[in-house]
């Protein structure tokens, strides 16, 4: 237990500085973000929604699983002390990365026509997948700093990148839509912080790791050899993700076929809104990864199980109040910065984030925990499983639902696969949730979540007022319902100090909420 807290311990400073980044940037994007769906039409929003799937699309099948096999080996080969062998994969990788980024990226442009005016039935969408296109390229620039940095657990790099992105997107695109180029500027805006991201992510790559590793003189043949190592662990985790990737994707293709700009504008905005909960989520998944490469599956079963079960509770901790706070304020939170301008918004918002309940069996943990005990080939099955559910699904539910089915039909194509992958983990590793405490967090999220729902319907005010009173009063249920009903215990807090200690005024600001947990655990016992 001492091991799983000390590496909890570098976990925790790792996702602490990746929350602080994504924190940072994504109050800067939110306000840019808001800014642009103030400025802008609804169909300009749709439009701009649009302009950028092709792009996104395109880059599933840009990486091909080199990056996360660069996290892995990164991670790798800082335990075994290998630095010359990092030195070959970053330059194998880097090579790869600007290859396929280049070819992906003049074949959208190729084919922007076809599918703007084709495909989606809207020409006027053609030069935007244009503009959006060059985002290949510079993804796949920026795809081996940002896999390397975690793979170095130097989180504060990618926060910096994080930051950098966020703030290009949220000043550009808002001041470009306000003068007048609507969904051209906020296409640019998107398009212009990738390219920033790039450029300073290279920066610190050269400066902050590269250049301290040992010179080594690298040819062809450790390339080829390099580069043949990175794609065999990569590619079937590659396909894995290509196959979930385009479950959205494709959804989003027939989105643009059967929904109106207008309506594809109100389910733009409440997606925004879904990074709400991903603002938690995503710091403690990406310093799970290398967590997990560390453990030796043979020798340190306990350990790993550990590791395991205390990342899905922590996780559920945080992701299961997040998003049923969202679902029960979704129209005070939408409302506050929009008015009635997206009325169709908040039950698309509140529809939309249900699927992060899957949190409560380990799913989240699970992304992580598979590729890190290099089971790339059952990730690929698992997602190539939800991909035969998906398309069948999709000529069903969105002809009929419109955009209900859109959101409604991913994460039921990933349902069965979601519970045979945790299945599956449990039969080979011995690891899952603890379900018991899963169950307790859940309990007292709902009844939060319903307290809030109450003071709704009986309290009238203006959207802000009822907005920021049902946050504090979600939150204050939360923190009292969770200890009483054993969502939290002494031995949990405990491992929270220990792991969030060190951290400065972090660790101080947390000390507040866990010493009114202590009381609480105290006086109920």
């Amino acid at each position: 237990m001492d091991k799983a807290l000390e590496m909890g311990q570098t976990s925790a400073v790792g996702s602490l500085q990746l929350f602080l980044g994504k924190t940072i940037s994504t109050v800067i994007l939110a306000v840019g973000t808001i800014l642009v769906g103030v400025f802008i039409s609804q169909a300009g929003y749709g439009l701009y929604v649009i302009a950028i799937v092709p792009a996104t699309t395109f880059l599933l099948f840009q990486d091909w699983g080199v990056g996360s096999a660069l996290t892995r080996f990164c991670a790798k080969y800082r335990v075994t002390g290998e630095m010359v062998e990092q030195r070959k994969i970053i330059v194998a990788g880097f090579i790869f990365e600007i290859a396929t980024g280049i070819v992906l990226t003049v074949m959208l442009i190729l084919l922007a026509n076809f599918i703007g005016s084709t495909i989606f039935g809207k020409p006027e969408s053609v030069f935007l997948i244009v503009v959006s296109s060059i985002t290949i390229l510079m993804s796949a620039i920026g795809m081996v700093p940002g896999s390397v940095f975690v793979g170095f657990e130097q989180m504060k790099l990618s926060s910096y990148t994080s930051i950098i992105q966020g703030s290009v997107q949220g000043v550009l695109a808002p001041l470009l839509v306000y003068f007048g180029y609507g969904a051209m500027g906020a296409v640019i805006g998107f398009t212009s912080a990738t390219v920033a991201s790039a450029i300073i992510s290279l920066i610190f790559l050269y400066f902050f790791i590269f250049r301290k590793l040992p010179h080594t003189r690298t040819n062809k043949s450790d390339i080829y050899q390099t580069l043949k190592r990175l794609l065999n662990f990569g590619v079937p985790l590659s396909i894995a993700n290509i196959c979930g990737g385009l479950l959205g994707s494709f959804y989003s293709f027939i989105m643009a076929s059967y929904v109106s700009n207008k309506i594809i504008g109100n389910y733009g905005i409440a997606n925004n809104f879904t990074v709400l909960v991903a603002f938690f989520s995503y710091p403690i998944m990406t310093a799970l990864y290398p967590a997990f490469s560390k453990v030796n599956p043979q020798n340190e079963k306990n350990l790993l199980k550990t590791i395991f079960t205390s990342s899905v509770k922590y996780t559920v901790l945080f992701v299961v109040p997040a998003t049923m706070a969202i679902i029960v304020l979704s129209k005070p939170l939408i409302g506050t910065l929009y008015g009635s301008k997206y009325s169709y918004a908040p039950p698309l918002l509140a529809l939309a984030v249900v699927y992060n309940l899957l949190s409560l069996f380990g799913w989240r943990s699970m992304g992580q925990f598979l590729p890190a005990m290099g089971e790339t080939k059952l990730s690929m099955k698992l997602n190539l499983f939800s991909l035969l559910i998906s398309v069948p699904l999709a000529f069903i539910l969105v002809p009929t639902l419109g955009i209900i089915g859109i959101i409604i039909g991913v994460p039921t194509a990933a349902l069965p696969s979601t519970f045979i992958g945790l299945y599956l983990s449990w039969k080979r590793y011995g690891v899952k949730a603890d379900f018991h405490a899963s169950a307790k967090i859940l309990l007292a999220s709902a009844l939060s979540a319903v307290t809030v729902y109450v003071f709704l319907v009986f309290f009238t005010a203006t959207y802000w007022v009822l907005f920021v009173v049902g946050s504090i009063l979600f939150l204050a249920v939360y923190l009292i319902s969770a200890p009483l009903i054993g969502a939290i215990n002494q031995t949990d807090v405990k491992n929270l100090r220990t792991m969030f200690s060190g951290l400065g005024i972090i660790s101080k600001l947390l000390e507040i909420p866990l010493k009114m947990i202590e009381k609480l655990l105290k006086t109920s016992n």
